[in-house]
């Protein structure tokens, strides 16, 4: 449905200036002339008022029409082209990824990191309207991108990232702790930290429960995603050689994870393969969705320019027809 609305309503007040302007015409056309007394109309009684005498107002009502044209596009005329109902700009996400040397293990194709960055991309793609940013962790943590809706910035610094930009380990609590620093101050109605990690606490100055604790207060919910098969995973070493692969047994912290999660009414979740972690973001996706309020947008389209269009046409038409057909000798 297309309605017509008008951004500047109050324009409308200076219609009251064509009848004004009307009436100070017809005063000037009554008291402005040369008047002179004869004794009878008896000789100017067949003369006939030409096509130019009758049609002299034409180039007064080409101009209030001008008048009345340019008072409507100062109004601002505005069509609702069309209306939609989308989720409200209202969710702010941090991603929380593990960097650690072992995200290198292969039994996620290429590897775990890099499966995980392929399905979090898409992840982000699916959520225009919210701000996310990106912490990543090993040994230590730091901010790769802070909150934001450029996603397509976002996503240049997600492919960016790579194992061994700092120190080896798993520091969860400080990359938690990272995290919860980039939304504390949110006025967001949702803040959620998405952690993916593949390892155990084992480096860090900060208690991963602590830093949960401290999301709970700022009212943060928790994902957490342990990444890895069950058994043991080939791993890539070094070695002079060349790459050769040892299986190396997966050791994930699921009970601190459902901790996190539980304390911030969040959730915890395995993956075991790059299917099995597409099914959590999309089912992470659906769980936020669905917690956020839906309004009605429409899109409006300006209109305001046939009507100036139509205004300069007039006024063109009134200067050359007043100085071509009507033109007066003064």
């Amino acid at each position: 449905m297309m309605n017509v609305e008008f951004a500047n309503p109050a324009y409308f007040w200076l219609l009251l200036l064509v009848p004004a302007a009307a009436g100070w015409y017809w005063y000037r056309l009554m008291h402005l002339h040369a008047k002179f007394q004869v004794s009878t109309f008896t000789a100017l009684s067949s003369v006939k008022p030409g096509w130019r005498v009758r049609c002299r107002h034409l180039l007064f009502a080409l101009r209030m029409l001008a008048l009345i044209f340019i008072i409507i596009a100062l109004a601002r005329p505005q069509r609702s082209m069309s209306s939609q109902n989308i989720s409200v700009e209202g969710i702010d996400i941090i991603l929380a990824n593990d960097i650690s040397g072992s995200m290198l293990a292969e039994d996620f194709r290429p590897n775990r990191l890099e499966a995980a960055k392929d399905v979090a991309t898409r992840f982000i793609n699916g959520r225009p309207n919210d701000r996310i940013g990106l912490v990543v962790f090993s040994g230590e943590s730091f901010t790769q991108c802070p909150l934001t809706t450029d996603h397509s910035v976002l996503i240049n610094l997600y492919g960016e990232i790579k194992s061994g930009m700092v120190d080896d380990g798993t520091a969860l609590g400080d990359g938690l702790a990272t995290a919860v620093s980039r939304l504390k101050e949110s006025k967001a109605v949702s803040k959620v930290i998405i952690l993916l990690t593949d390892g155990i606490n084992n480096m860090g100055a900060i208690d991963p429960v602590t830093a949960a604790e401290i999301a709970s207060l700022y009212g943060i919910r928790i994902y957490t995603i342990g990444i890895g098969t069950i058994g043991t995973a080939p791993y890539p070493f070094e070695t002079p050689f060349g790459i050769q692969y040892q299986n190396v047994e997966v050791k994930i912290d699921e009970a601190l994870l459902q901790k996190i999660s539980s304390m911030t009414n969040g959730k915890y979740f395995r993956a075991v393969n790059k299917r099995k972690l597409e099914s959590i973001y999309q089912e992470i996706d659906k769980m936020e969705k669905s917690k956020i309020d839906v309004t009605e947008f429409r899109r409006k389209k300006e209109e305001f320019f046939p009507f100036v269009l139509i205004a300069l046409v007039m006024l063109g038409v009134e200067i050359v027809l007043r100085h071509t057909v009507f033109k007066t000798i003064p």
